[in-house]
């Protein structure tokens, strides 16, 4: 039976910020109740209707809770992240760090919600990246990490499909959010950017939330264990 939109629930990942607010911010649209988890938050939260719960995503104790008062689960949508600059990703510790956030917080809330996901017949949507396929030479960490994850997306689409699990993936490109900031202000690197960009333009936060939702629908009922790239043509440029 197909629920009516404002009986489903989401949880985001790093639901507070950037490419996981705009995700929870057009499931809102479409009448979801969503509920954010992360560190931080940006003004888009306030007065959205989402709800936010502070906490590290790594953290298993706190992830467990959730996990444990929730029954039922239509969405969960693992877009915590984070990225380090100045060449820290090129350290033992920085590398590690960027892993255990990326990688292992996703597998973090997929294993420990999958009893919900699988009681609701719900699906997964990871966050993956256009260096899960390309290689960054300023961010070996980050590279690493989003490309484990678009794999981890293909192994748990088929560990979960017998539960009626569905798992994807999202690979964001060069999107106009805090996290690109660095690239976009940087005219040397911009100029080629958008140079290669078949779009002609960066991408806005609201094209992945759309495509998000999409894969979270009924509409994507037969869709798993894929990696949707919306980045205006980059990589494929």
């Amino acid at each position: 039976m197909t629920l009516p939109q404002d009986d489903r629930l989401a949880i985001i990942t790093g639901g507070g910020t950037g490419l996981g607010l705009a995700t929870g911010l057009e499931l809102r649209r479409r009448h979801w109740r969503v509920l954010a988890l992360g560190l931080d938050t940006e003004p888009g939260l306030e007065g959205s209707g989402i709800e936010f719960e502070r906490m590290d995503i790594t953290d298993a104790e706190a992830l467990g809770a959730v996990a444990r008062r929730t029954p039922r689960l239509h969405l969960l949508a693992n877009a915590a992240g984070i990225i380090l600059h100045d060449e820290r990703e090129h350290t033992v510790e920085g590398f590690r760090r960027v892993v255990d956030v990326n990688l292992h917080g996703t597998q973090l809330a997929c294993t420990l919600l999958r009893p919900a996901l699988a009681a609701a017949g719900g699906s997964i949507l990871n966050f993956a990246s256009m260096w899960s396929r390309f290689g960054s030479g300023r961010n070996p960490g980050y590279s690493a990490s989003k490309g484990a994850v678009e794999a981890l997306t293909r192994a748990l689409a088929v560990a979960y499909a017998a539960q009626g699990v569905r798992v994807n993936a999202i690979a964001p490109g060069w999107i106009d959010t805090r996290m690109s900031v660095n690239a976009f202000s940087d005219p040397e690197r911009a100029g080629p950017i958008l140079k290669r960009l078949p779009a002609g333009h960066w991408g806005q936060p609201g094209d992945i939330g759309k495509a998000a939702a999409f894969l979270a629908s009924d509409d994507a009922g037969y869709i798993t264990g894929v990696t949707l790239p919306v980045d205006g043509g980059y990589s494929i440029a």
